[in-house]
């Protein structure tokens, strides 16, 4: 389908060979410099990590229960899903501002909101007050990360999408250990203060972004090719990639690839519309598995540790605040270490594999965490307690191998550029609505069913074992054109290589004589340039 290679999950097969590997890229002061550009990008999930840890640890400061006359059950639920609605209320605009107006454009609006957003929910002196500050929060993240992801990869260096992409969830742990640890330190402080510098220092992100986007981080040159501004893609592409060589191979290709995909998506996909995710049987299946691993990356029973940890931690006993804070605090670090380690892997593994690892590990890990909350709420059993925190960790280690590395980076590398922003909106529409739906009900369910409450996971997750062992698709290293052949069948990626040839210049015939010299070469520049 139409779309560069920088949504492969490859390492990119049909360019191996132009790529220099004559020193390491730590030693090319370009590649260092747009790295440090695409973490710019990646910190935008540290705000909706340090959000969720925030919330979880606001609800063990006696500071902030007073503050806000102790909400519990709906109350305590909507002030945790707020921020997610406002998120709801801007997926409807955002795909349009980043497409018309421009990746950066896109994160730094985004990141001026939750900034005015921020201090707000900073000043807020009543419950209403911080319940829209945490909706500003929700609208402004939209269309910040709705941008973030796709400008990282667009502008990654090849070899280095699809780590690039696969960290950019990841760093959500990021956030999270920060605002863990935040609310550990201020604990102790008697005045509101203890909530409203964690508070505060939400903003800390999106401030660096305000101040750094526009100065540091080049726009999208698929962007500006699809803008006219095809001398500044160009240039852009010259400078990061190849030390200002326009004539280097590698930004030859790249910047041809980019022309070809975007005069095809002109002439062949310019009428597509929201429709066309459920018109072929090929999008169809790709929207079963983007809006699946949305749902199943909250409704695995991670949000309701991330969430609720201390009505937990209340419900087996373990009632100190202190101890609560201390716990979060570590399992974000676990969490952060093992993301980043899956991620860095996710090209030698596999998709398939981890997916498949992760969920059958959380299946058998929140049984016994069912197993160990039962016993302890029947008996009172101590060592019951103490062996749910364990079970806590080891679940948490097989999420972390999946749905927190490659829910973003699969997403992205199975849609066709012409419904990527499309398509993309659609995950994180879906992702949203299950978690405001997971941040309301958890809460209240877990008020009035205690330990049974966890047997809806079991079963859930044991349906999530079947869905993804029958539907998810491997695309390790595979071209775009194979890729393409997975979801849509041979016959539509043959069609879209004939389309392709007749703009690069190559007749249909020479594809497929068998006589001629370097036609096998000919057609797989066709496929790697769809």
């Amino acid at each position: 389908m139409g779309g560069p290679a920088a949504v492969s999950g490859d390492d990119g097969a049909g360019y191996a060979h132009l790529i220099d590997r004559s020193k390491s890229w730590w030693k090319n002061t370009r590649l260092i410099k747009l790295n440090l550009c695409i973490l710019l990008l990646l910190i935008t999930s540290t705000t909706n990590g340090y959000d969720g840890s925030m919330m979880n640890g606001l609800q063990s400061l006696p500071q902030w229960n007073q503050a806000f006359n102790f909400p519990s059950g709906g109350k305590l639920g909507l002030l945790s899903a707020i921020q997610n609605i406002g998120c709801l209320a801007a997926y409807p605009f955002s795909p349009y501002m980043s497409d018309g107006l421009g990746r950066r454009t896109a994160v730094v609006f985004g990141a001026v909101i939750m900034c005015i957003a921020t201090v707000l929910q900073t000043a807020s002196n009543s419950v209403g007050m911080f319940i829209g500050a945490r909706f500003l929060i929700g609208f402004g993240l939209t269309f910040a990360a709705s941008a973030a992801p796709v400008l990282v990869t667009e502008i990654a260096y090849p070899t280095h999408r699809a780590p690039a992409t696969s960290l950019y969830n990841t760093l959500w742990f990021l956030g999270s250990i920060i605002a863990a640890w935040t609310t550990f330190g201020t604990f102790h402080i008697p005045t509101s203060w203890s909530w409203r510098i964690p508070s505060a220092l939400q903003a800390l992100p999106s401030v660096v972004q305000v101040l750094l986007v526009w100065f540091v981080i080049p726009e999208s040159p698929r962007w500006l090719c699809s803008k006219g501004r095809e001398e500044q893609a160009l240039q852009t592409l010259a400078y990061y990639h190849a030390n200002g060589d326009r004539t280097d191979p590698l930004v030859e290709y790249e910047f041809e690839e980019i022309r070809a995909a975007i005069k095809f998506d002109r002439e062949v996909a310019a009428n597509v519309g929201w429709l066309s995710l459920i018109k072929s049987p090929g999008n169809r299946r790709r929207l079963r598995i983007m809006i699946a691993i949305a749902f199943f990356s909250q409704w695995s029973g991670n949000n309701l540790i991330s969430y609720y940890m201390n009505k937990i931690f209340d419900a087996i006993g373990i009632t100190d605040p202190t101890t609560q804070l201390l716990i979060n605090g570590c399992l974000n670090i676990y969490n952060f270490i093992i993301a980043i380690i899956a991620g860095l892997l996710c090209d030698k593994v596999g998709r398939r594999p981890l997916f498949i690892a992760s969920t059958i590990g959380m299946f058998v890990f929140w049984v016994l965490q069912t197993v160990c909350f039962a016993l302890y709420s029947e008996t009172g059993n101590v060592m019951a307690a103490h062996a749910f925190i364990a079970m806590i960790f080891l679940f948490y280690a097989f999420y972390d191998i999946a749905f927190t590395p490659l829910i973003v980076s699969y997403t992205v590398e199975i849609l066709p550029f012409a419904l990527r922003a499309k398509g993309f909106t659609v995950f994180n529409f879906a992702l949203t609505l299950s978690l405001i739906f997971n941040q309301y009900i958890n809460p209240i369910a877990l008020a009035h069913l205690g330990w049974k409450y966890y047997l809806v996971y079991v079963c859930w997750l044991a349906f999530e074992i079947a869905f993804i062992w029958r539907y998810l698709i491997e695309t390790k290293n595979r071209t775009l054109e194979e890729t393409a052949a997975l979801f849509d069948g041979e016959d539509t990626a043959e069609r879209l290589a004939h389309h392709a040839a007749e703009h690069l210049g190559i007749p249909p015939s020479d594809s497929h004589s068998d006589g001629e010299k370097g036609s096998s070469e000919d057609i797989e520049e066709v496929k790697i340039a769809i």
